[in-house]
């Protein structure tokens, strides 16, 4: 009973972490919150433009809420994540060491990494992320075992599939296991690099700006890194994370996990990943800092103009995730029974105390008003072709019904016709200006043209989506005659 208890008892400590940390989240609707956007049932291949970021997540989302409600199969994914992440680097560490277990799987699934990537909803990066200590376990295995273990960030998409690749390369060429491991990462990455090829996408060298790492606390850029955060967006801080005392105990404990991994070197028995994982960790610390810093960032830029696919690079502060591994590891060795392990089991919740309860509300479950899923029926049972237009002209919403709290244009992920939205990207930066990033689709920038010229006739479109509170005198002029009237939305069609 005892050792049965040893086994599950990280799953349990992952579990009951999800419900600390999601708090409200878990009430029955859905988390609407930046890229945490689920809609009422989803289509299962909407015909999307730009780059695939979204792929294959969404199918995925799609085809559970055939057989489930789409808000318990998003409840499903977030506890995952916890449960995943905890599971995973508890089993990194020998059975036998049931605290350490603990200690690694709450450092895991309990940092800032996966606060700030949980407050601006990148859900399927962190599906990714919270699997990577199962493939780092799997890479010495059989190639099924592999396979199985890098189901969740084939899930995740591109930036899942980046971190992965970043994470198990190293591991692989000190276990000799190159191909295997680069053959099961091209086969999961075709979903979305396949698309992402012909899609005709361009990257904007001004999103390296945007998207460079930045200080989050009182240690400046690299502090903020070295402690797991450093997150480009402002919107994805917690409240209280920037204050000393907060800070310095996040840094202390980074500190501690490096200390404990390195002494793992001239352990007996040290990981057969250990050195991987290591030039891994140094790898993603390198490219977390490269934008953040003027001749990196000018490099990036270089990059980009020369060819977009360098376009993930970017956000570098994605690619601490090996850190963050690394130093759940070197915890739990450092870290191995009785009081010192005790206390390192509760010191990440201590370090990062406002995730808890959805991020001091941060998250919370709500309801789409009705007229959502009126325009979805009218729009997607209309048999003639035609894009949608999703106004007004900009990326984001923040609906009152969803408590203010800024969510990607719903429209994008509700139909299964094209639709036509501004991917322009607006990042506030530290003086209080606004950093503006191109588009990425060519069908978006073009009637982005049209509207700002108010040459509305020749919108490339079959309907138009807009709020109640808007007029709608210019596109009834243009031609568009209103078929719906909501309380929260009008559809107009041509």
């Amino acid at each position: 009973m005892r050792l049965r208890l040893g086994r599950v008892a990280p799953a349990i400590l992952g579990a009951a972490l999800a419900v600390l940390a999601l708090g409200p989240a878990l009430g029955w609707g859905l988390v609407l919150r930046y890229d945490l956007l689920f809609v009422p049932d989803p289509p299962l291949l909407p015909d999307s433009g730009g780059f695939p970021r979204a792929m294959p997540s969404d199918l995925v989302v799609a085809l559970l809420s055939r057989v489930l409600p789409v808000e318990i199969v998003q409840k499903g994914v977030l506890v995952a994540i916890f449960v995943l992440a905890a599971t995973g680097a508890a089993a990194l560490v020998p059975p036998e060491r049931r605290l350490a277990r603990l200690v690694a799987a709450a450092c895991f699934a309990w940092n800032i990494y996966l606060a700030q990537r949980l407050m601006l909803g990148q859900w399927a990066l962190l599906l990714g992320v919270a699997g990577l200590p199962w493939a780092v376990r799997a890479v010495g295995m059989r190639w099924t075992r592999l396979l199985l273990a890098l189901l969740p960030a084939a899930i995740g998409g591109f930036q899942a599939m980046l971190v992965s690749a970043l994470t198990l390369l190293p591991i692989a060429v000190a276990r000799r296991k190159v191909p295997m491991v680069a053959g099961i990462l091209i086969v999961y990455s075709l979903p979305w690099a396949v698309p992402a090829l012909g899609s005709g996408a361009v990257t904007d060298p001004a999103g390296v700006d945007a998207f460079a790492a930045r200080a989050d606390g009182p240690f400046g850029v690299v502090g903020s890194l070295l402690s797991l955060g450093g997150i480009w967006s402002a919107d994805a801080g917690l409240p209280g994370q920037e204050s000393w005392w907060l800070a310095t105990a996040r840094l202390l404990l980074v500190a501690a996990g490096v200390f404990g991994y390195v002494r793992l070197r001239v352990a007996p028995d040290r990981p057969a990943w250990w050195g991987g994982l290591a030039v891994a960790a140094t790898a993603g610390l390198c490219l977390a800092g490269l934008g953040a810093f003027p001749v990196g960032r000018e490099a990036l830029k270089w990059l980009i103009a020369l060819w977009p696919g360098f376009g993930p690079l970017r956000d570098g502060q994605v690619y601490l995730a090996p850190l963050a591994l690394l130093v759940a590891a070197g915890l739990a060795a450092v870290l191995r029974e009785g009081a010192p392990a005790l206390v390192g089991i509760v010191a990440p919740v201590l370090v990062l105390p406002t995730l808890a309860f959805g991020g001091f509300g941060r998250l919370a479950a709500v309801a789409y008003p009705p007229d959502w899923t009126v325009v979805q029926r009218i729009v997607n049972t209309d048999p003639v072709p035609g894009a949608l237009l999703s106004l007004p002209w900009g990326a984001h919403r923040a609906f009152a019904w969803n408590g203010g709290r800024i969510v990607l244009d719903p429209a994008t992920k509700l139909f299964e016709r094209r639709v036509v939205w501004d991917d322009t990207l607006y990042v506030g930066l530290p003086d209080g200006s606004r950093l503006r990033v191109r588009g990425e689709d060519p069908l978006n920038r073009r009637a982005g043209e049209l509207l700002a010229t108010r040459d509305l006739a020749r919108l490339p479109v079959r309907y138009v989506l807009v709020p109640s509170s808007q007029n709608g005198f210019l596109l009834e002029a243009a031609g568009f005659k209103t078929i719906f009237r909501g309380k929260e939305l009008d559809l107009l069609r041509r």
